[in-house]
Order: C-alpha cells, then structure tokens, then sequence
C-alpha cells in the first residue's frame, strides 16, 4: 500500500508509465532546468527561488513530505557532515533513515540514501517516473519543475513509501527559497554561516543567515552551533518570532571539546554534550579536522531533542554509530600509490581546514594540490589559502559544470597576486592527476580541492582505472 492510500489523502489515480530504463531516467532528469551547473548568467530570467511549485507539486504527489519525522540542517559549511553522522547514529540506534544531500560526487542515488545506502535504480527510477506525472499536471500553472525540485521530490516519495522511521534533508543553496523547506521538521539545525552565492543570497554575512533562518518553523526547536554575535543575533530574532525554542552550542546547552591523540587516529577532537545522565560524554569525532567538532556536537545535540520525543538513543550506539560515519568526500583517501586524497572543500574556510586537517591528520613530505573550482566562489581568499598549505599546486577544472572557472584563469590570477609556490595547469581532472602522480614521491600527498564536482570526477577517473579490463593475451 502507497503512503498516500495509509494517509487517506490525493495520490495519483494510477501507476506511472516506467522509463526504459536507467539512462533513460536520468536523461529526463538531466533535461530539467539545473541551477547547481549552469553558467552564470544562462536562464536568468527562469531563475526564480520560490516554494509555490514545490507546494504544488507535493499537493500533487498526495503530500509525502508531511508523512514522516524530519531533521532539516541548513548553513554555509558543514550541513552534510552533520547530515551524515546524524544518519549513522540513527542506524546504529537501530532507526530506518532517509538522507537527502547535495551534491553527488559520482551517482545522482547518492543523494538519496536509505539507512545509508543509495537508492536502487529501479526505486530512484520509479519515483521519478511519479514526479514527473504529476510535474506535468502542474506545470501549466506554475513553469517547468527543476533537477533539483525533482530530486527532492524523488527523496520525498522514496523516504514515504519506505516508511522511514527519520528523513534528515540537507539544504541545497540557502534555505528560505530551497526546495527542502516544504518540510514541516521536528528539529531543525544551523551550521557556520559565511559568504557563499553572495548573488543570490546576499552580500552580507547577516543578509545569509536571514536566508538560512528561513527553515525555522513555528515552535520547532532549533539548535545553532556557535558563530559571530551578529548571525546569531538574526536567528534568534527569526526563532523569536516563531516562538521555535534556539539553543546556541556551549550558551543554551552543554557543549565542550578536547584533543587528544590516539595511536590509531592520531590527535582528534572528543566532545561533550548535554548534561549526564542524558548527555554524551567525550565521544570521538569521527571525521577529521577541529572544525568538525562544532559539526558533531550540532549532531549530538539534536539527537538529544529527538530523544525527549521519545527516540531509543544509548550512548553506546551513539558511539558506535559515529564510527561508521563515511568520509565521503571528506578528506577520503581514493588511492594509496600515490596517495590521493579528495574533499569537496569550496570556501576559503573550509580549505584552510582541509589543509590544517591533512597537516595534523595525514604524514606527508610534500604536498601537492589538484585544484580547481567555480568562477562565482571567493577566488582570491581560496588562492590565498592554498599559497600557506601547498608545497605545488596545479590548477583544472570538472568537465561536468559550464560554472568551472579555466584552469589557466586560476593560474595568471594566482601570478598576478605574487603568491608563492609552484604553479601549473592542465586541462582536465585526468591531465592534473597524472602530472601529480609525476611530481609526487612515496611519501608525498595529492589533494583533491575546491568543489565537489572535481572532487567526484577524479574519485570516478580512479573508480574506472581500477576497474579496467586487463587486455587480452595477458
């Protein structure tokens, strides 16, 4: 039985006509406007952030988004490390979990995960096949459904129909406008607030915290990790308003770190939050770097208001669970001879982590970064970044976004700011790894950075390499 039937509410009147197969839905997908990938400036005039298709569209579908508990995280850096091990944790406590995140590194399943596998091809297709016929009934009235309105709509069909026991969405730009805030949450989540599509969503730190803000909801509670006065001072005017409950880590609830160093992870945070019996105490952060401390405690503290409505969630199984949390794209090692190592790292901060993390983190003589990223990113501040960590840096760009700024662009631009360091460019993802793989000696490190989309074609260069067929005769 469909999850709109159980509800009693409008689905659609019969089964939709199945794509052929695969490739086939993911062509009408690709065929959808797609904001993440186009060039700037392209469909300007479509571009415009509201929910009323979204609504729309989820009327259409018989409302899937309000058949489920949700978590909804939102924030300029960390939203998808809090999103993961949130989702683990959930897993080990032994709850069925949905996971919407954004974006994929190689597969579109990817961002539809259940109990932290991506979705079949035969269920992410189906549910596509349902968005797409009821897109079309609606279309008329409100203009063509988007890539991305349609994913989350897939996610939210999915998530349904499997009945999760929590569906845990990731934003995908801002908040306010974004396609996940149909939800009706039970917790909701900030990460760090910094300067990122400043074109869209404001050219001031407190101008984007107003747009993130904009998935609290009236009387949920909302847990915010610390940050400048002047953000928290618009989420708490914004929670005000709502009468939504705001807890800042370490001023409303106990929220504490430490380092320390271990033989098999070497020197990494442990972090304490709430207040024993129910708190967690000095749990290890499972992904790398000091700044995912902040991201962990955000996790844990909103297991901690899931826990007051009732959920199972034991200290143990919490520990176990952010053990199993994956690196996906986080400082993930994707090859050991020579070492390569990926992370989707966009804004300045978030390098300057990445680079601490794999200083303290990952033994290395030299360090030589593949970078390239988006032409609409703070370019410069990154540049910057990379002159204090890198020992040689060649810049290219992902084939797969007509956003990516060109490789050679990056390199006159690092020149004409007299930053230190060796510098080259290549073309392509392929040309730059193999000119690392060159340069690089057994004890050397290659670093993947400065987008995702970068990030996942070299993972899928590697995937692919590994995976070759050996040539006939041998």
């Amino acid at each position: 039985m469909r999850y709109a039937e159980r509800a009693g509410v409008h689905t659609m009147s019969h089964e939709p006509e199945l794509f052929t197969d695969h490739d086939a839905a993911l062509a009408f997908l690709n065929s959808r406007i797609n904001y993440e990938r186009a060039r700037p400036g392209v469909n300007g005039g479509e571009r415009e952030f509201k929910l009323d298709r979204m609504h729309a569209l989820m009327k259409a579908l018989g409302d899937p988004h309000l058949q489920i508990p949700t978590v909804h995280i939102a924030g300029s850096k960390g939203k998808g490390s809090v999103c993961l091990m949130l989702s683990s944790c959930l897993q080990a406590c032994g709850y069925t979990t949905g996971l919407f995140t954004s974006p994929h590194l190689i597969d579109e399943r990817e961002r539809i995960c259940l109990s932290g596998t991506p979705v079949n091809e035969p269920a992410f297709d189906r549910a596509l096949a349902v968005c797409r016929d009821a897109s079309a009934t609606i279309e008329g009235d409100h203009g063509a459904v988007t890539y991305f309105e349609m994913l989350t709509a897939a996610a939210f069909v999915i998530f349904a129909e499997e009945a999760v026991d929590v569906a845990i969405l990731e934003t995908g730009m801002g908040g306010r406008l974004d396609s996940t805030n149909v939800c009706s949450p039970t917790v909701v989540g900030l990460t760090e607030i910094h300067l990122e599509h400043t074109d869209v969503l404001g050219d001031t730190v407190e101008q984007i915290a107003a747009e993130k803000a904009g998935i609290i909801k009236q009387g949920v509670p909302v847990i915010v990790v610390p940050q400048e006065e002047s953000v928290l001072t618009v989420f708490r005017e914004k929670a005000a308003s709502l009468g939504a409950p705001l807890k800042v880590l370490g001023e409303d609830v106990s929220y504490s770190y430490r380092f320390q160093a271990t033989a098999t992870r070497g020197p990494h945070p442990r972090v304490c939050v709430g207040e024993l019996p129910d708190g967690y105490e000095h749990l290890s952060v499972p992904l790398y770097g000091q700044h995912q401390a902040g991201n962990c405690g955000l996790a844990l503290a909103i297991l901690l208001e899931l826990a007051k409505l009732g959920f199972d969630l034991p200290e143990p199984r919490v520990t176990a669970g952010l053990e199993q949390t994956p690196m996906d794209g986080r400082l993930e090692m994707v090859h050991s001879a020579p070492r390569i190592v990926i992370d989707g790292a966009h804004t300045p901060e978030s390098i300057q982590e990445t680079l601490r993390a794999a200083g303290a983190h990952l033994d290395y003589d030299s360090l030589v970064v593949v970078f390239g990223c988006n032409r609409d990113k703070r370019v410069v501040e990154m540049l910057e970044m990379l002159e204090r960590g890198a020992d040689k840096v060649i810049f290219t760009r992902a084939s797969t976004t007509p956003r990516a700024m060109a490789p050679e662009d990056l390199r006159a631009l690092y020149v004409e700011r007299k930053l230190a360091g060796m510098v080259q460019h290549e073309p392509t993802a392929k040309d730059a790894i193999n000119n690392a793989a060159r340069a690089v000696g057994p004890h050397d490190l290659i670093l993947v950075l400065g987008s995702f989309y970068l990030a996942g074609e070299v993972k899928s260069l590697l995937l692919a390499a590994q995976t070759k067929p050996e040539p006939a005769g041998r």
